[in-house]
């Protein structure tokens, strides 16, 4: 462990030389470094969990999936994924969590950087619409650092978000698009706030379908049934109705809507079986 440990501290103290190692989780396989932005212009809380088996099979690239609001979600995802990998349950991959390092800066500053553009009146809120800022932060300071010192297959990125974050999680398909750049292959968007800026999101299937994409595509959108039939259930099956009228080739558009379940709910459940969506279905077997 002792090995293994040195390692990744290696490894993600080089990610970049402002990045500081912050602490070493309870888990093996695990650590959290300070990451600064450029294009955000403040510092995040990055956690990485590497497979299980990464220091002993030297040769393999492993699909990585980004959670963002990482510091709720990662604590919890990162043993479920680890149980999931030992289990079978799911191929090993590197988790990332992009956080802030605590709940109370996490429920600020996620308005300032998953919505896009910025809010209209109509939304009643305010926020600065950093969405791009932050996109190019996963994008183009964080990924490739990342890919640059961790054996990833950049063919299996997977991108995962809750309410603003599954917002954010489709807006950064529809900026990919706009960059005529294939950077997450697979997106997870839990309860997501379809609502803002007029369903500023509900242009996504049409982008899309123009953009005519050579590579598969999966989106996994989810719900649950106790949540607001206006402004969360319908727009959800709206979008997917729009998806599935585009007829678009290598796209595979699933919305599920979980019995019971509220809001806070969603995002764990959504997360896992997505991945499983993803990774151990029969067409990919």
């Amino acid at each position: 462990m002792k090995s293994i440990l040195a390692f990744l501290t290696l490894i993600l103290s080089s990610l970049m030389g402002t990045a500081q190692l912050n602490h070493t989780s309870n888990y093996s396989e695990i650590e959290t470094i300070d990451f600064y932005s450029e294009a955000v212009g403040d510092t995040f809380t990055v956690s990485v969990q590497l497979p299980k088996e990464y220091e002993t099979r030297a040769e393999t690239h492993y699909p990585i999936t980004l959670v963002i609001d990482g510091d709720f979600y990662f604590p919890t995802l990162a043993p479920l994924l680890r149980q999931y990998e030992i289990t079978g349950l799911l191929p090993p991959m590197i988790l990332v969590g992009i956080g802030y390092g605590d709940f109370q800066k996490m429920d600020s500053l996620r308005v300032r950087d998953f919505l896009y553009p910025k809010p209209l009146e109509s939304d009643e809120m305010v926020a600065p619409g950093g969405g791009l800022n932050f996109y190019r932060f996963i994008t183009h300071e964080l990924l490739p650092r990342l890919e640059t010192t961790l054996r990833v297959d950049t063919a299996q990125r997977t991108l995962m978000g809750h309410s603003l974050g599954g917002y954010f999680s489709l807006f950064a398909l529809l900026q990919q698009i706009e960059e005529e750049r294939v950077t997450f292959s697979n997106v997870i968007a839990a309860s997501p706030t379809l609502w803002y800026h007029d369903f500023f999101l509900n242009q996504l299937p049409e982008k899309i379908a123009s953009s005519d994409p050579k590579a598969m595509l999966d989106i996994v959108i989810t719900a649950g049934s106790l949540e607001n039939s206006e402004w969360t259930l319908n727009p959800i099956h709206k979008l997917t109705v729009s998806f599935k009228n585009q007829n678009i080739p290598h796209l595979h558009v699933d919305a599920i809507i979980y019995n019971y379940l509220d809001h806070m709910d969603t995002g764990q459940l959504s997360f896992i079986k997505g991945l499983q969506r993803f990774y151990n279905s029969p067409s990919t077997q």
